[in-house]
């Protein structure tokens, strides 16, 4: 607990007197060789975007360890362990500026959780954790593939071998070269966020992990993957990302209906939460790939807001268990006479699911929405149905836990000052966002401005190049009749 509000303190304390020292948002960098001989270094660099995630990650790392506090009985200090292990991962991804070092964390992170789940989940815990495990395996060593491909194709066209991030970043690629090592970078992130069909590992993982992991799988696990995107397979290949962008947009559609859909029809509080990730989550592939100024910002703002209401709706059911030992919302009816402080504040981050103005979720998916109107009206109005089934979804969590059926629950108590402390927190965080989102949207804004300015500029240079190859192809084509 200790060595997790330190490092919330610290780096709150950047936040607030945080200055832009350089050029796209950077504010630090930290580079000490590490490997030499094969170009590998330790390079951590913190951006806005950077900061506002580490933020995050050390919040709800805090919160982790506080709902652990009762509910882990047996070997608590390899739980904690891991749990420190898995947010030293994630700090990691969200720094990392060397393509091997960001590739160490990644796989860093998955080792801890998996264990995590192991031990400390539910009944079908066994088969959630190597479900868990294989799928992102997978999709890291295809990442790996394709970092050594890049490193490779740098190497003959520079002489050089690195994994730095600044020099591969517009590299001389190939187009067929460009889009497969796009894919499979894509694969890793779409999997870690996830996408569907690349979705079925994360309803068992939710549903077998302790409070803790499903609120640091929601809250960060999750986000790795977005921003994945944002940091390294939009920059490294901003014209294979171009050419993938209708289908990451169209699968990202998919994702928010498909997941509002499934979410609905489940009766496991766990596993309904888990798929509105899916649907959340197609909101931010949909904004990453509308290349937008405004949907990058909407973006950003998902990643934060979905951590924050998504984690408070896990840690709410995990309560609900440690009460009732039941997640079935078949035997959870009836409940707000008992416990009406718990359920005033579900009905809060279940309107914060919906959408509803006021909350940071709302201003999230109405940047996006906006942001990708203007490119793609068609799948923007696909997109927003979203919203209706997500009404659907969270109004049925609210109805039926806390309302009808009525059953006897004599013996049920309400939040302790420890709970009290946990969804206070989380409230106010929410509701601040949804007031004043300006908090984190300058933070990020300068990052997302460089973001945006350097893929535009790669697609002008690809225009640029298309004009003046095509004089000489037509020639070509000429003196060949």
């Amino acid at each position: 607990m200790l060595a997790v509000s330190v490092d919330f303190i610290l780096i709150t304390a950047f936040w607030i007197n945080h200055s832009l020292l350089e050029s796209g948002g950077w504010m630090l960098h930290f580079d000490m060789s590490w490997i030499p001989a094969l170009g590998i270094s330790f390079k951590l660099s913190l951006d806005g975007l950077s900061l506002l995630l580490l933020v995050l990650t050390f919040f709800l790392g805090i919160l982790s360890v506080l709902c652990s506090w009762k509910e882990i009985r047996f070997k608590t200090g390899f739980y904690y362990f891991n749990l420190l292990w898995i947010l030293a991962g994630i700090t990691g991804v969200f720094l990392a500026t060397d393509l091997f070092l960001f590739y160490f964390f990644w796989e860093l992170m998955i080792i801890p959780m998996y264990f995590m789940i192991n031990i400390w989940g539910s009944e079908n815990k066994i088969y959630a954790s190597y479900k868990f495990f294989l799928f992102t395996q997978l999709g890291g060593l295809l990442m790996l593939l394709s970092i050594l491909g890049l490193y490779f194709i740098q190497e003959a066209k520079s002489g050089e071998y690195t994994f730095d991030y600044f020099k591969l970043i517009g590299a001389e690629l190939a187009p067929s070269a460009a889009l497969l090592l796009l894919l499979g970078f894509m694969i890793a992130f779409v999997v870690k966020l996830p996408i569907v069909p690349f979705h079925t590992w994360l309803p068992d993982a939710h549903g077998e992990a302790p409070t803790a992991g499903s609120l640091i799988l929601a809250g960060l696990l999750l986000k790795t993957g977005a921003y994945g995107i944002i940091r390294f397979a939009l920059p490294l290949f901003p014209q294979a990302s171009a050419t993938i962008a209708p289908y990451a947009m169209f699968a990202g559609v998919v994702g928010i209906i498909y997941g509002a859909v499934l979410s609905y029809s489940q009766t496991d509080v766990k596993r309904l939460i888990a798929y509105t990730s899916v649907s959340h989550m197609g909101f931010v592939i949909f904004g990453i790939f509308a290349f937008t100024h405004l949907a990058l910002q909407g973006v950003v703002l998902q990643m934060i807001t979905h951590g924050i209401s998504t984690g408070a709706l896990f840690l709410l059911a995990g309560m609900l268990k440690e009460r009732l030992h039941t997640r079935d919302i078949e035997n959870l009816g009836g409940i707000w006479a008992y416990v009406p402080k718990m359920g005033g504040v579900a009905l809060l981050f279940a309107m914060a699911s919906l959408g509803l103005p006021g909350l940071g979720n709302f201003v999230a998916e109405f940047l996006i929405l906006l942001g990708a109107y203007e490119k793609y009206p068609v799948l923007t109005i696909c997109a927003s149905v979203g919203l209706i089934f997500s009404a659907a979804y969270s109004l049925r969590i609210v109805q039926k836990i806390f309302f009808q059926p009525e059953k006897e629950h004599s013996d049920l108590k309400d939040f302790s000052f420890r709970e009290w402390v946990i969804m206070g927190s989380l409230s106010v965080s929410i509701i601040w966002i949804g007031v004043y989102p300006q908090t984190v949207i300058d933070i990020a804004n300068p990052s997302m401005i460089h973001l945006k300015d350097g893929l535009e500029r790669e697609a002008s240079s690809a225009r640029d190049k298309s004009i003046h190859i095509s004089p000489l192809a037509k020639k070509k084509e000429s003196l060949k009749k």
